[in-house]
């Protein structure tokens, strides 16, 4: 199971937010490549990197530029997403270095799209993301909660060729509450893609009950606020994430 440090970015820094509440927001580094650094030098495989400004409708240019030196200096693959809305923006991060592209909006509201970038870069390089409040899909940074199911979404997705998903349950996100083990191991088993779970990770436990579930499809985790708080430590995590 692969553990994956999150780097949220918003106006070019380094935060996390509680619930996804812009009010609600703490930064733990003016300049993301410090906190990318950081990972790396601990030990992780890959970094979840996200456009929150380009989520939420807006430009996030300072955030592209922070991405850019993220991919320059840290030589780890990034998984990117937030704002992606058409097959150029797919294929502009993925032409500066980005592996895997993550689809979450659009794949709601213009899965052509989806279809459209996985015909041109394949599924490993490009996956959804679908953010979940109370089991329904929420968009647009989580502003407006929809009336479809995150399970009847993941369907739709694998339909088209989809072969992985980043499931976010957004209550828990960054509330270190736990991460909500059994809707990601039942949004795998319904539609059969590998997951990769967020939201609410607070402990190392938590780890534990995920990789229990690796041959469920769960195939990694997302860790965010547990990391920055130190309530966990990405060497310890990634200890359990291989099974040691």
């Amino acid at each position: 199971m692969i553990v994956y440090p999150a780097i949220d970015l918003r106006g070019g820094r380094c935060v996390r937010l509680q619930r996804g509440d812009l009010r609600a927001e703490t930064v733990f580094a003016q300049d993301p490549v410090v906190a990318a650094r950081r990972w790396a030098m601990e030990g992780a495989q890959w970094l979840h990197v996200v456009n929150l400004d380009g989520a939420l409708g807006q430009s996030g240019e300072s955030n592209l530029h922070a991405l850019e030196r993220i991919l320059a200096e840290i030589d780890l693959p990034v998984q990117f997403g937030g704002g992606l809305r058409t097959p150029a923006d797919v294929g502009r991060v993925l032409d500066m270095g980005v592996a895997r592209a993550i689809l979450g909006t659009v794949a709601v509201q213009c899965p052509r799209v989806v279809k459209e970038a996985l015909a041109r870069h394949g599924d490993e390089r490009v996956c959804i993301a679908i953010d979940a409040r109370s089991g329904h899909v929420a968009v647009r940074g989580w502003a407006d909660t929809l009336l479809v199911e995150a399970t009847e979404l993941a369907s739709q997705m694998s339909a088209l060729g989809v072969t992985r998903v980043v499931y976010t349950d957004i209550e828990r996100d960054g509330m270190l509450v736990g991460v909500n083990v059994e809707a990601a191991v039942t949004l795998a088993a319904v539609s059969g893609l590998s997951v990769i779970a967020s939201g609410g990770v607070a402990s190392l436990e938590d780890i534990r009950m995920l990789r229990e579930h690796a041959q469920d499809g769960i195939e990694g985790v997302i860790i965010g606020m547990a990391l920055y708080r130190e309530a966990i430590r990405l060497p310890e995590a990634l200890n359990i994430a291989r099974g040691e």
